[in-house]
């Protein structure tokens, strides 16, 4: 048989049309589908590692190792502690209204909201970073060295170590236990090695240290970036952040990972697609052929017989 378009019964024009019209339809789902295939596997690779971008609400923890007297080489006291805060404040003013030093406003009948004591004062105050596993330039040990002298024989002090993250409020990290100073002796040092553990975000952080009296916790002095460039602009991250970085080996017999699946599901689809194509054409023309009355097809000496005529 052969077919002239023009001489189709309407109905099977009409067929035609909406066959095209679905397989279309069909390929435009597929491509659809197949652009959000990838884009969810885009979106799932490029999420950080997890616990890799801490917040603010993460609890802070710390190890902290006290040298008593004799620096950090000969120390003749060593001691550890564990410290446990809350969540790292961030934002707001930097103050010492958040300090030991200023938890009274003044007026108040406690010791504590009397000023410094000019028979107190910092001789040094040192520190030395440690610890950068990841090599990326910020630490996660404080090494903190520091000399209070006085005009007395003798005193019993504590000092209270803080931290405040990019210019931000003050943060309580360490404490000593109560200890002796003599004069103006060099032998009195006080030495903090302490690591933070969580609840430290990557950043700069300046040091400030606050001095007591360890009798009635009298504030005697403090110690901090204003006075020393020493303990401003420390780079510093817990230990949680500060995870090596690991290398991945890509065997050439091991799987293809996401990408790849995305990839193998995407050529699954286009090959569906090819073969519901197939179908759909074979099927159109089997329809055709069968319902369709004459003149839509014609026998070849029919054809003949109009021409001849």
């Amino acid at each position: 048989m052969i077919t002239r378009i023009e001489d189709c019964a309407t109905e099977v024009k009409s067929m035609s049309t909406n066959i095209g019209n679905v397989l279309r339809n069909t390929k435009l789902h597929l491509v659809i589908t197949g652009l959000l295939a990838i884009g969810a596997s885009a979106v799932t690779l490029a999420e950080p590692a997890s616990g890799q971008a801490g917040g603010t609400s993460e609890v802070r923890s710390s190890i902290t190792l006290h040298r008593v007297r004799g620096g950090r080489d000969s120390a003749t006291e060593v001691r550890e502690t564990t410290e446990d805060y809350g969540p790292l404040l961030t934002t707001g003013q930097r103050s010492k209204a958040n300090t030991r030093s200023g938890l009274f406003k003044p007026g108040s009948s406690s010791v504590l909201a009397q000023g410094a004591s000019l028979d107190f004062w910092f001789y040094e105050a040192d520190v030395i970073l440690y610890n950068d596993d990841d090599n990326d330039g910020f630490f996660h040990g404080i090494d903190l060295l520091f000399d209070v002298d006085t005009n007395f024989i003798a005193a019993d002090i504590y000092a209270v170590l803080y931290l405040s993250f990019e210019g931000g409020p003050w943060n309580e990290y360490a404490a000593t236990e109560d200890f002796t100073i003599y004069g103006s002796s060099g032998g009195d040092e006080y030495v903090l090695e302490t690591e933070l553990m969580s609840g430290y975000l990557t950043g700069s952080y300046d040091l400030l240290i606050e001095v007591f009296d360890a009798y009635d916790d009298t504030f005697l002095t403090s110690f901090g970036p204003d006075e020393t460039s020493e303990l401003a602009y420390l780079p510093l991250e817990d230990y949680n952040r500060d995870a090596p970085v690991e290398v991945v080996v890509v065997h050439n017999h091991g799987g293809g990972g996401a990408i790849d699946q995305w990839f193998l599901g995407a050529l699954f689809l286009l090959l569906v697609y090819g073969g519901v194509v197939k179908i759909w054409r074979r099927r159109n023309d089997t329809l055709v052929r069968i319902d369709s009355d004459a003149p839509c097809w014609q026998s070849y000496s029919d054809l003949q017989r109009r021409a001849q005529d």
